[in-house]
């Protein structure tokens, strides 16, 4: 029998008062249930943000240095159960186990600002007056509201976690319902290591319920999301009409170009990749290869091959990709599929379901290549968030860029090429926040700013890196006079 998991609230593990769970069912076999979560209320979720409020001032005024200490030891003990947590993530998610080293990421990014927590402060600058010490200070928010996607369930909650923290805020974490167990991992990981009750809770749950309270509630002061431009719009609205700080990482329509001097062996693995790792299901995922016509033929022929042989199975075995994570997504995929044929698309491979054996139970769709694709169909301007290529002939540099640019997304773009001139015009006229020459658009540094242009992002406040830092923090200016 699956176990049944508790929300975390006031440092107490505690069901909800609604007496209901969901099961969490693994995509890659559904007649297994890996765990099964709380359906929690508004009320719950109230009930963890009074116990967060109720912390804040202690937590604020517990040194910097002492909180990076236990960042630190969650870190650790993140660490000391890796191969856990990448079972959990495996299983509830459907990655593949090379896949699921995300969990290092989440290893790295405790460890990363739990250094950061010793220089968080403020400049010191030179007064126009005698006599005056002029400094900057940060400061935490408060209590932040953090909502949190099922794609990248340990590294998304880690990076809005850790910074939260270390700044000196306290939180209320609402995971995704499909895999919500790698963010319950994390949070024992903080109890294990000490962290005051109340400063972290976790509410398990739906969106309407406990996301809608977190991106209303007058005592959260900063709400952080992740997800599709959709709910993301709607929580950002909800929450900064009441002046609250809010940043929102959301859908994206990412493209690679692929020009004339491009090595083609090269852009064939940056395409596939991009396009096929992680099934398709990152916000950065490539699912536009704007190729120039001279080498458009060699680049289609090469990754119709490339895509129709990556490995599909269920993550446990570590092949090259794994199943959608739920029903919903896997029909989504499909019905772009079928969207893109109406439209006149031609599908070169894929675009179909696996059959039989270890497939009978599992969201599996095949990695799937579309030609003869115009700019304006639905398959080369809409976020279809699985493993779907669409493949652009284009004629020359001009023409990739306005086909790159013409869409309502901006989040990742790369380029393919071996002209340097070509090089940096890409990274000045590209409308994305993340780009990238000679590599795949999915994967981001942890110490740098991460986050979108256009639907991709509010474009308010970037995530990671010293901006979660900013993101977090308030700044006062202070005059001391002596």
């Amino acid at each position: 029998m699956a176990t049944t998991y508790q929300n975390y609230i006031d440092g107490e593990w505690v069901d909800s008062e609604s007496g209901e769970t969901v099961e969490v069912r693994n995509p890659a076999d559904t007649t297994e249930v890996v765990g099964v979560y709380q359906q929690s209320t508004s009320g719950d979720t109230e009930d963890a943000i009074a116990a967060a409020k109720a912390a804040q001032d202690e937590w604020a005024s517990t040194p910097a240095p002492e909180r990076g200490r236990i960042l630190r030891e969650a870190a650790s003990n993140i660490e000391a159960r890796k191969d856990e947590l990448v079972e959990t993530l495996v299983r509830e998610e459907g990655k593949t186990r090379s896949e699921a080293g995300e969990v290092g990421r989440s290893i790295d990014l405790f460890y990363y600002y739990a250094e950061k927590a010793r220089d968080i402060g403020g400049p010191v600058k030179q007064s126009s007056g005698q006599n005056t010490e002029l400094t900057v200070r940060k400061e935490p928010l408060g209590v932040a509201g953090l909502i949190t996607p099922w794609n990248y369930p340990s590294a998304i909650p880690a990076w809005k976690l850790a910074p939260a923290l270390a700044t000196g805020n306290t939180v209320v974490l609402k995971p995704a319902t499909a895999a919500p167990g790698p963010a319950r991992q994390l949070i024992e990981a903080l109890d294990e290591a000490g962290l005051p009750d109340g400063v972290v809770n976790l509410v398990t749950g739906p969106g309407s319920e406990v996301g809608s309270t977190l991106s209303s509630h007058p005592d959260i002061d900063v709400v952080s999301f992740t997800g599709s431009s959709s709910v993301g719009e709607r929580v950002y609205e909800t929450a900064s009409d009441d002046q609250k700080r809010v940043q929102c990482e959301m859908g994206g329509k990412n493209p690679t170009l692929v020009m004339q001097s491009a090595d083609l062996d090269q852009a064939v693995d940056i395409v596939k990749n991009g396009a096929f790792g992680v099934t398709g299901q990152a916000c950065t995922a490539c699912s536009r290869a704007i190729v120039h016509e001279d080498v458009y033929d060699e680049f289609l022929e090469e990754i119709v091959a490339a895509a129709g042989s990556i490995e599909i199975g269920p993550g446990l075995d570590d092949p090259d990709m794994g199943p959608h994570v739920s029903e919903s997504e896997l029909d989504g995929t499909l019905e772009y599929i079928d969207i893109a044929k109406e439209d006149g698309a031609t599908l070169e491979t894929g675009g179909g379901q696996p059959e039989g054996g270890q497939y009978e139970n599992g969201y599996f769709v095949e990695p799937t290549v579309f030609s003869d694709v115009d700019p304006d169909m639905r398959i080369a301007q809409e976020e279809v968030f699985g493993p779907v290529l669409a493949v652009i002939k284009v004629s020359d540099f001009e023409e990739a860029m306005t086909v790159a640019n013409n869409v309502e997304y901006g989040l990742s773009s790369s380029i393919v090429t071996q002209d340097l001139d070509e090089a940096h015009r890409f990274l000045d006229e590209t409308e994305s926040g993340v780009a990238k020459v000679n590599d795949k658009t999915t994967g981001v540094e942890l110490h740098v700013p991460f986050g979108g242009y256009k639907r991709s992002s509010t474009n308010t406040y970037r995530e990671q890196g010293d901006a979660g830092i900013n993101f977090y923090t308030a700044e006062k200016t202070v005059y001391l006079n002596f």
